[in-house]
């Protein structure tokens, strides 16, 4: 195997630095560009940016919607950075925390020419890092510094829309409340982005339909008991479940907050403390309703053997998306727990907004 990354490998190196407040350089023919991370931006790395030249925001078009700005790309909105911005303006930007205390953060002037082809992929870059949607885009017209990350962006698009391979990295007896015959399973996915576990309850057949849960990570409910969602007692509900019936499969998957991560989520938390139901909490901080990708659920089963379940869900879209990459639904059983007072809100715009039977 070769010792230089693949692209695949610089596509993680990429979400790495832009984390750390570094830059990417993304190019396309002749043309190339400066991306920064406006989650976390400081005022001397905008600065060292917009020496290059002027530059503009990308952000998405629900978090364009927010703030009446113009958006002419459909998907996305390209706000003119001026030389003087600064990494509080564009935070305010990206970031609704302020927007009720400090609405006014315009006027903008949007792009409207030119291919925004490498703002669309830079902000799915930034989206794939877990941080706010929004990202600075800066034309470079010199050649990228030899400690830059560079990237191709039709190829980096087109990655991170792909499906992602995991690879089973270790598997070990893990005895659990439920049953004495628990088995954990750790798989990476090859992007370089958080492991996933499969847990089996008992030792389910292969050859007939297993009883699955596909559960993704909720820090606060899971491990916090918090009565914001009813995640935790789902969990635990499934796998009791599980265990009365002597067999099951527990998919536990690192997609937090449906797939915008942990400082995401509380984020949204926030916005749903100022009268924000769930829904509309991502749509101000620029996400779409669910960031879930469950071809995940359906490529960790197929690599254990099993082809046809009973999935415990009140979401109609994990039976479809099941359904579609190869695993055969032959049930859905209702999983009703955790409605409390403290969540009724929350679990009506479920149903109303997101189509979960409840």
């Amino acid at each position: 195997m070769s010792l230089i990354p693949t692209l695949t490998e610089r596509v993680a190196r990429a979400r790495t630095d832009l984390r750390l407040g570094l830059p990417v350089v993304l190019e396309a023919g002749d043309t190339r560009a400066l991306v920064l991370a406006a989650d976390g931006v400081s005022d001397t790395r905008l600065q060292a940016a917009l020496a290059y030249g002027a530059g503009v925001l990308a952000i998405t078009s629900w978090r364009a919607e927010t703030l009446r700005a113009r958006v002419y790309d459909g998907d996305l909105a390209r706000i003119e950075l001026r030389q003087d911005a600064t990494a509080a303006w564009v935070q305010g930007v990206a970031d609704p925390q302020d927007d009720l205390s400090q609405p006014l953060k315009g006027p903008f002037r949007t792009v409207r020419d030119g291919d925004p082809m490498l703002a669309r992929v830079a902000l799915r870059l930034v989206k794939s890092a877990r941080l706010l949607p929004a990202a600075l885009v800066v034309p470079l017209g010199t050649p990228a510094q030899a400690d830059w990350t560079v990237l191709p962006a039709n190829d980096t698009g087109a990655l991170l829309t792909a499906p992602v391979a995991h690879q089973a990295v270790v598997s070990g007896r893990v005895p659990v409340e439920v049953s004495a015959a628990g088995r954990v399973h750790v798989f990476r996915p090859g992007d370089g982005d958080d492991d996933h576990v499969v847990c089996e309850i008992g030792k389910p057949a292969r050859d007939g339909p297993v009883l699955v849960r596909l559960h993704s990570a909720c820090f606060t409910g899971d491990v916090l008991g918090s009565v914001k969602c009813d995640c935790g007692p789902q969990l635990r509900a499934a796998l009791a479940t599980m265990g009365q019936d002597g067999a099951g499969v527990l998919l536990y998957l690192s997609q937090e907050g449906r797939g915008i991560g942990l400082a995401n989520k509380l984020r949204a938390y926030a916005l749903q403390d100022q009268g924000f139901d769930t829904v509309e909490a991502n749509h101000r901080l620029g996400f779409e309703d669910d960031e879930r990708d469950f071809r995940t659920g359906a490529d960790l089963l197929k690599q254990l053997g099993f082809s046809k379940i009973r999935l415990m869900t009140n979401n109609p879209a994990k039976v479809d998306m099941m359904q579609s990459h190869g695993i055969e639904v032959v049930e859905r059983v209702p999983l009703q727990a955790g409605r409390r007072a403290e969540n009724a809100d929350y679990l009506d715009v479920k149903a109303r907004k997101s189509g979960h039977i409840l």
